[in-house]
Protein backbone atom coordinates (compact mmCIF):
# COMPACT_ATOMS: atom_id res chain seq x y z
CA UNK A 1 0.00 0.00 0.00
CA UNK A 2 2.98 2.29 0.38
CA UNK A 3 3.96 2.42 -2.95
CA UNK A 4 0.58 2.53 -4.27
CA UNK A 5 -0.36 5.34 -2.10
CA UNK A 6 2.52 7.29 -3.38
CA UNK A 7 1.53 7.03 -6.53
CA UNK A 8 -1.77 7.63 -6.18
CA UNK A 9 0.36 11.14 -4.13
CA UNK A 10 2.18 11.95 -7.71
CA UNK A 11 -1.00 11.21 -9.86
CA UNK A 12 -2.78 14.20 -7.77
CA UNK A 13 0.36 16.46 -9.01
CA UNK A 14 -0.60 15.90 -12.57
CA UNK A 15 -2.65 18.75 -13.51
CA UNK A 16 -0.09 21.00 -12.18
CA UNK A 17 2.77 22.94 -14.01
CA UNK A 18 5.39 20.04 -14.20
CA UNK A 19 8.01 21.82 -12.23
CA UNK A 20 5.53 22.68 -9.72
CA UNK A 21 4.35 19.04 -9.22
CA UNK A 22 7.68 18.19 -8.88
CA UNK A 23 8.52 20.12 -6.31
CA UNK A 24 5.20 18.91 -4.57
CA UNK A 25 6.21 15.53 -5.02
CA UNK A 26 9.67 16.19 -3.85
CA UNK A 27 8.55 17.96 -0.52
CA UNK A 28 6.09 15.30 0.04
CA UNK A 29 9.32 12.86 0.10
CA UNK A 30 11.49 15.12 2.15
CA UNK A 31 8.43 15.76 4.64
CA UNK A 32 9.80 12.84 6.29
CA UNK A 33 6.39 12.17 7.69
CA UNK A 34 6.43 9.37 10.68
CA UNK A 35 4.40 8.03 13.44
CA UNK A 36 6.47 7.85 16.75
CA UNK A 37 5.45 4.91 19.86
CA UNK A 38 4.81 6.82 22.87
CA UNK A 39 3.24 3.69 24.90
CA UNK A 40 2.38 0.10 24.74
CA UNK A 41 0.56 -0.90 27.86
CA UNK A 42 -2.89 -0.56 29.57
CA UNK A 43 -4.65 2.13 30.77
CA UNK A 44 -2.73 1.48 34.25
CA UNK A 45 0.48 1.64 33.49
CA UNK A 46 3.29 -0.51 33.59
CA UNK A 47 3.82 -0.99 36.64
CA UNK A 48 0.06 -0.96 37.37
CA UNK A 49 -0.85 1.09 40.18
CA UNK A 50 -0.47 -1.42 43.64
CA UNK A 51 1.33 -3.88 41.73
CA UNK A 52 4.00 -5.35 43.33
CA UNK A 53 4.80 -8.98 41.10
CA UNK A 54 8.64 -9.23 39.96
CA UNK A 55 6.90 -8.17 36.17
CA UNK A 56 5.70 -5.32 37.80
CA UNK A 57 9.09 -5.32 39.90
CA UNK A 58 10.93 -5.54 36.49
CA UNK A 59 9.07 -2.57 35.19
CA UNK A 60 10.20 -0.41 37.77
CA UNK A 61 13.45 -1.30 37.15
CA UNK A 62 13.00 -0.26 33.54
CA UNK A 63 11.06 3.07 33.99
CA UNK A 64 14.56 3.44 36.45
CA UNK A 65 16.74 2.93 34.09
CA UNK A 66 14.93 5.23 31.68
CA UNK A 67 13.54 1.99 28.93
CA UNK A 68 10.12 2.33 30.73
CA UNK A 69 6.93 1.29 29.18
CA UNK A 70 3.86 3.40 29.00
CA UNK A 71 0.51 3.87 28.16
CA UNK A 72 -0.79 3.29 24.74
CA UNK A 73 -0.36 5.98 22.68
CA UNK A 74 1.41 7.42 19.21
CA UNK A 75 2.70 11.22 17.89
CA UNK A 76 2.42 11.74 14.64
CA UNK A 77 5.26 13.97 12.87
CA UNK A 78 6.16 16.33 10.56
CA UNK A 79 9.20 17.80 11.42
CA UNK A 80 10.03 19.54 8.18
CA UNK A 81 6.25 21.51 8.37
CA UNK A 82 6.97 21.87 12.28
CA UNK A 83 3.12 20.07 13.07
CA UNK A 84 2.61 17.44 15.50
CA UNK A 85 -0.37 15.53 16.73
CA UNK A 86 -1.26 12.96 19.41
CA UNK A 87 -3.02 9.81 19.45
CA UNK A 88 -4.82 9.50 22.93
CA UNK A 89 -3.77 11.64 25.81
CA UNK A 90 -2.79 9.15 28.65
CA UNK A 91 -1.83 9.63 32.40
CA UNK A 92 2.16 8.51 31.20
CA UNK A 93 1.32 12.02 29.32
CA UNK A 94 4.59 14.16 30.62
CA UNK A 95 7.35 11.74 30.57
CA UNK A 96 5.63 10.77 26.90
CA UNK A 97 6.17 13.95 25.60
CA UNK A 98 9.92 13.62 26.25
CA UNK A 99 10.31 10.65 23.73
CA UNK A 100 9.34 13.42 20.82
CA UNK A 101 12.70 14.65 20.05
CA UNK A 102 12.19 17.50 17.14
CA UNK A 103 13.66 20.65 18.35
CA UNK A 104 10.73 22.39 16.87
CA UNK A 105 7.84 20.01 19.43
CA UNK A 106 10.10 21.77 22.36
CA UNK A 107 9.83 25.02 21.04
CA UNK A 108 6.01 24.64 20.70
CA UNK A 109 5.49 23.05 23.60
CA UNK A 110 7.35 26.01 25.75
CA UNK A 111 4.87 27.63 23.60
CA UNK A 112 1.66 26.47 25.21
CA UNK A 113 0.66 25.20 21.74
CA UNK A 114 2.72 22.07 21.63
CA UNK A 115 0.07 20.17 19.20
CA UNK A 116 -2.35 20.70 15.91
CA UNK A 117 -4.41 18.33 17.00
CA UNK A 118 -5.17 15.56 19.54
CA UNK A 119 -6.77 12.33 18.29
CA UNK A 120 -8.50 10.13 21.08
CA UNK A 121 -9.88 6.75 20.55
CA UNK A 122 -12.61 6.28 23.25
CA UNK A 123 -13.75 6.99 26.55
CA UNK A 124 -11.63 5.23 29.24
CA UNK A 125 -9.46 6.49 31.55
CA UNK A 126 -6.07 5.95 30.21
CA UNK A 127 -7.03 6.78 26.90
CA UNK A 128 -8.03 10.54 27.85
CA UNK A 129 -6.93 11.04 31.76
CA UNK A 130 -3.89 13.14 30.32
CA UNK A 131 -6.03 16.36 28.79
CA UNK A 132 -5.82 16.86 32.36
CA UNK A 133 -2.50 17.84 32.40
CA UNK A 134 -2.88 20.52 29.61
CA UNK A 135 -5.66 22.54 31.23
CA UNK A 136 -4.84 25.48 33.54
CA UNK A 137 -3.24 23.80 36.58
CA UNK A 138 -0.78 22.00 34.04
CA UNK A 139 0.56 23.45 30.90
CA UNK A 140 -2.31 25.55 30.27
CA UNK A 141 -2.59 24.95 26.23
CA UNK A 142 -3.87 27.10 23.64
CA UNK A 143 -6.70 26.34 22.26
CA UNK A 144 -6.07 22.95 20.15
CA UNK A 145 -8.43 20.67 18.01
CA UNK A 146 -9.27 17.18 19.17
CA UNK A 147 -10.77 14.83 16.64
CA UNK A 148 -12.82 12.01 18.09
CA UNK A 149 -16.21 10.77 17.46
CA UNK A 150 -19.38 12.69 18.00
CA UNK A 151 -20.46 10.81 21.39
CA UNK A 152 -16.83 11.14 23.15
CA UNK A 153 -17.16 14.74 21.46
CA UNK A 154 -20.50 15.18 23.66
CA UNK A 155 -18.91 13.49 26.66
CA UNK A 156 -16.13 15.60 27.05
CA UNK A 157 -18.26 18.78 26.57
CA UNK A 158 -20.85 17.89 28.82
CA UNK A 159 -18.81 16.00 32.19
CA UNK A 160 -16.56 18.15 34.43
CA UNK A 161 -13.54 18.66 34.95
CA UNK A 162 -13.21 17.90 31.16
CA UNK A 163 -15.57 20.81 30.25
CA UNK A 164 -13.69 22.85 31.77
CA UNK A 165 -10.90 22.36 28.98
CA UNK A 166 -13.45 23.69 26.84
CA UNK A 167 -15.00 26.35 28.74
CA UNK A 168 -11.28 27.64 28.91
CA UNK A 169 -10.34 27.40 25.36
CA UNK A 170 -7.95 24.91 25.93
CA UNK A 171 -9.32 22.25 23.51
CA UNK A 172 -11.58 23.37 20.70
CA UNK A 173 -14.24 19.87 20.14
CA UNK A 174 -13.79 17.98 16.41
CA UNK A 175 -16.09 15.80 16.24
CA UNK A 176 -15.48 13.65 13.16
CA UNK A 177 -18.10 11.33 11.05
CA UNK A 178 -17.00 7.54 10.53
CA UNK A 179 -16.23 5.78 7.68
CA UNK A 180 -14.79 8.72 5.11
CA UNK A 181 -11.41 10.06 4.65
CA UNK A 182 -10.94 13.64 6.55
CA UNK A 183 -7.89 15.89 5.86
CA UNK A 184 -6.66 17.47 8.81
CA UNK A 185 -3.48 18.80 6.97
CA UNK A 186 -1.49 18.65 3.48
CA UNK A 187 0.13 15.49 4.33
CA UNK A 188 -2.29 13.56 6.84
CA UNK A 189 -5.95 12.22 6.47
CA UNK A 190 -7.51 9.99 9.30
CA UNK A 191 -10.40 8.00 9.03
CA UNK A 192 -12.55 6.32 11.89
CA UNK A 193 -13.86 2.93 12.28
CA UNK A 194 -16.14 2.34 15.29
CA UNK A 195 -15.02 -0.82 17.01
CA UNK A 196 -16.69 -3.00 19.73
CA UNK A 197 -15.82 -2.73 23.04
CA UNK A 198 -17.24 -1.30 26.38
CA UNK A 199 -18.71 1.54 25.52
CA UNK A 200 -20.17 2.86 29.30
CA UNK A 201 -19.29 6.73 28.47
CA UNK A 202 -19.42 6.67 24.83
CA UNK A 203 -18.11 4.94 21.61
CA UNK A 204 -14.98 3.41 20.35
CA UNK A 205 -13.25 4.08 17.47
CA UNK A 206 -10.12 2.82 15.53
CA UNK A 207 -8.07 5.18 13.82
CA UNK A 208 -6.50 5.04 10.08
CA UNK A 209 -3.73 7.56 9.55
CA UNK A 210 -2.73 8.45 5.81
CA UNK A 211 0.41 10.48 4.88
CA UNK A 212 2.39 11.17 1.64
CA UNK A 213 3.46 7.18 1.06
CA UNK A 214 1.62 4.91 3.62
CA UNK A 215 -0.55 3.96 6.27
CA UNK A 216 -1.34 3.44 9.82
CA UNK A 217 -4.07 1.48 12.17
CA UNK A 218 -4.26 2.39 15.74
CA UNK A 219 -6.81 0.53 17.46
CA UNK A 220 -5.67 -0.99 20.99
CA UNK A 221 -9.18 -1.80 22.30
CA UNK A 222 -11.77 -4.57 21.06
CA UNK A 223 -14.16 -6.74 22.93
CA UNK A 224 -13.58 -9.63 20.02
CA UNK A 225 -12.52 -9.53 16.33
CA UNK A 226 -15.44 -12.02 15.22
CA UNK A 227 -17.51 -9.15 16.85
CA UNK A 228 -16.38 -5.90 14.79
CA UNK A 229 -18.35 -5.46 11.45
CA UNK A 230 -15.00 -5.90 9.56
CA UNK A 231 -12.96 -8.72 8.48
CA UNK A 232 -9.83 -7.83 10.09
CA UNK A 233 -7.68 -9.99 8.03
CA UNK A 234 -8.98 -8.17 5.20
CA UNK A 235 -8.49 -4.59 7.19
CA UNK A 236 -5.07 -5.70 8.12
CA UNK A 237 -4.17 -6.53 4.30
CA UNK A 238 -4.75 -2.93 3.24
CA UNK A 239 -3.03 -0.96 5.86
CA UNK A 240 0.93 -0.47 5.67
CA UNK A 241 1.54 -0.49 9.31
CA UNK A 242 -1.17 -2.12 12.46
CA UNK A 243 -0.90 -1.54 15.90
CA UNK A 244 -3.90 -3.56 17.47
CA UNK A 245 -5.26 -4.46 21.03
CA UNK A 246 -2.78 -7.14 22.32
CA UNK A 247 -4.14 -6.80 26.27
CA UNK A 248 -3.91 -10.29 27.30
CA UNK A 249 -1.96 -13.38 26.52
CA UNK A 250 -4.03 -16.07 27.95
CA UNK A 251 -7.26 -16.10 30.19
CA UNK A 252 -4.84 -17.36 33.08
CA UNK A 253 -4.16 -13.15 33.57
CA UNK A 254 -7.61 -12.99 35.25
CA UNK A 255 -7.76 -15.37 38.23
CA UNK A 256 -11.11 -14.28 40.19
CA UNK A 257 -12.48 -12.28 37.02
CA UNK A 258 -13.94 -12.93 33.51
CA UNK A 259 -13.20 -12.52 29.63
CA UNK A 260 -16.36 -10.66 29.68
CA UNK A 261 -15.48 -8.32 32.66
CA UNK A 262 -12.52 -7.25 30.81
CA UNK A 263 -13.24 -8.39 27.19
CA UNK A 264 -10.48 -7.98 24.85
CA UNK A 265 -8.92 -10.63 21.95
CA UNK A 266 -5.83 -13.11 23.26
CA UNK A 267 -3.02 -12.25 21.47
CA UNK A 268 -2.48 -15.56 19.84
CA UNK A 269 -6.02 -15.43 18.55
CA UNK A 270 -4.98 -12.10 17.12
CA UNK A 271 -1.95 -13.73 15.73
CA UNK A 272 -3.92 -16.31 14.43
CA UNK A 273 -6.39 -14.23 12.62
CA UNK A 274 -3.74 -12.20 11.07
CA UNK A 275 -0.64 -15.23 10.69
CA UNK A 276 -1.74 -15.44 6.53
CA UNK A 277 -1.36 -11.51 6.36
CA UNK A 278 2.07 -11.89 8.23
CA UNK A 279 3.35 -14.62 6.30
CA UNK A 280 2.51 -12.54 2.50
CA UNK A 281 4.05 -9.42 4.32
CA UNK A 282 1.28 -7.63 3.09
CA UNK A 283 1.39 -5.82 6.35
CA UNK A 284 3.47 -4.82 9.61
CA UNK A 285 1.48 -6.17 12.84
CA UNK A 286 2.58 -4.68 16.26
CA UNK A 287 0.66 -5.94 19.28
CA UNK A 288 0.15 -3.10 21.91
CA UNK A 289 -2.27 -2.09 25.14
CA UNK A 290 -0.68 -4.89 27.20
CA UNK A 291 -1.74 -5.47 30.38
CA UNK A 292 1.02 -5.70 33.51
CA UNK A 293 -0.40 -9.09 33.92
CA UNK A 294 0.83 -10.38 30.08
CA UNK A 295 4.26 -12.48 30.21
CA UNK A 296 5.07 -10.51 26.77
CA UNK A 297 5.87 -7.88 28.62
CA UNK A 298 9.29 -9.87 30.01
CA UNK A 299 11.95 -9.28 28.02
CA UNK A 300 13.90 -12.33 26.41
CA UNK A 301 10.45 -14.90 27.63
CA UNK A 302 9.21 -16.92 25.55
CA UNK A 303 6.10 -15.56 24.61
CA UNK A 304 8.23 -12.50 22.99
CA UNK A 305 10.19 -15.55 21.51
CA UNK A 306 6.61 -16.70 20.06
CA UNK A 307 5.79 -13.44 18.79
CA UNK A 308 8.75 -12.87 17.03
CA UNK A 309 8.44 -16.53 15.80
CA UNK A 310 5.65 -15.55 13.54
CA UNK A 311 6.51 -12.56 11.88
CA UNK A 312 4.35 -10.49 14.33
CA UNK A 313 5.92 -7.78 16.75
CA UNK A 314 5.12 -6.31 19.83
CA UNK A 315 5.59 -2.67 19.94
CA UNK A 316 7.50 -0.73 21.88
CA UNK A 317 8.54 3.60 22.91
CA UNK A 318 10.39 5.03 20.60
CA UNK A 319 9.75 2.54 17.24
CA UNK A 320 8.86 4.87 14.19
CA UNK A 321 6.74 4.35 11.39
CA UNK A 322 7.23 6.40 7.82
CA UNK A 323 4.10 7.36 6.70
Amino acid sequence: MRRRHFLSALAATASLPPALGAALARGRRAADVYALVLGSVQDAGFPQVGCYTARCDAGRALMDAGRGRYVSSLALVEPAAERFYLVDATPDITRQLDLIAEPGFRRRAAQRRPFDGIFLTHAHIGHYAGLAMLGREGMGMQETPVYCSQAMAGFLASNFPWRLLVDQGHVALRPLAFDQWHRIDPLLEVQLWKVPHRDELADTVGFVFRGPEASVLFLPDINAWSLWDRQVAEVVAGIDVALLDGTFWSLDELPGRTAAEVPHPLMTQTMDALQGVVNRKEARVLLTHLNNSNPALDDGGPQQAEVARRGFEIAREGMRFGL
